[in-house]
């Protein structure tokens, strides 16, 4: 596109022409994809900037004083938005790594897991309870409903299959 046709479209942008801008924005959104793919990593954080930069510079397109600037203008609207949500990312844990660690830290060993999953279902709920919920006998007595007694022989019947199938012998 020719400067003045550029120029002209960042006038009419600038006086409320809805098209206009969304030409502008068509013209430059391989540039601003770049420079986003450039600070920031994740796919969905590129999307979040730019379309944050989109509605900023829709919103102050009339604050920008040289039209012959847009584009300048708008990628200093992106890198501060980058910028913002980098800034985050470093403040924030992600969900899915608080979650990740937690699973790896109750079932760091993989054949652990395999023969805890392969309980049958009365002794893998007392075995989850009490190991890695951390409740007391009593406590996982009172959520089951039935006598300590029961939880104490329930253990200790998961703890032997469980050593019987990580020593190599299958759980019935």
């Amino acid at each position: 596109m020719f400067e003045a046709d550029k120029l002209d479209l960042v006038y009419k942008a600038k006086k409320g022409n809805g098209k206009a801008f969304t030409k502008l924005i068509e013209e430059n959104i391989k540039s601003i994809y770049r420079v986003a793919k450039g600070i920031l990593s994740s796919e969905d954080d590129i999307e979040d900037a730019i379309q944050n930069t989109i509605l900023k510079a829709y919103s102050n397109i009339k604050t920008l004083r040289k039209e012959e600037l847009f584009k300048t203008w708008l990628i200093k609207i992106l890198i501060n938005e980058c910028n913002k949500i980098y800034n985050f990312n470093k403040k924030c844990i992600s969900l899915d790594k608080v979650i990740e660690e937690q699973y790896n830290d109750k079932y760091e060993n993989l054949d652990l897991k395999i023969a805890v999953d392969s309980l049958p279902e009365e002794l893998r709920l007392v075995i989850v309870l009490f190991y890695f919920e951390d409740l007391k006998i009593s406590e996982v007595s009172e959520i089951i409903g039935i006598p300590e007694g029961t939880v104490k022989s329930r253990l200790s019947r998961a703890k032997t299959k469980i050593s019987e199938s990580i020593n190599g012998k299958e759980i019935m």
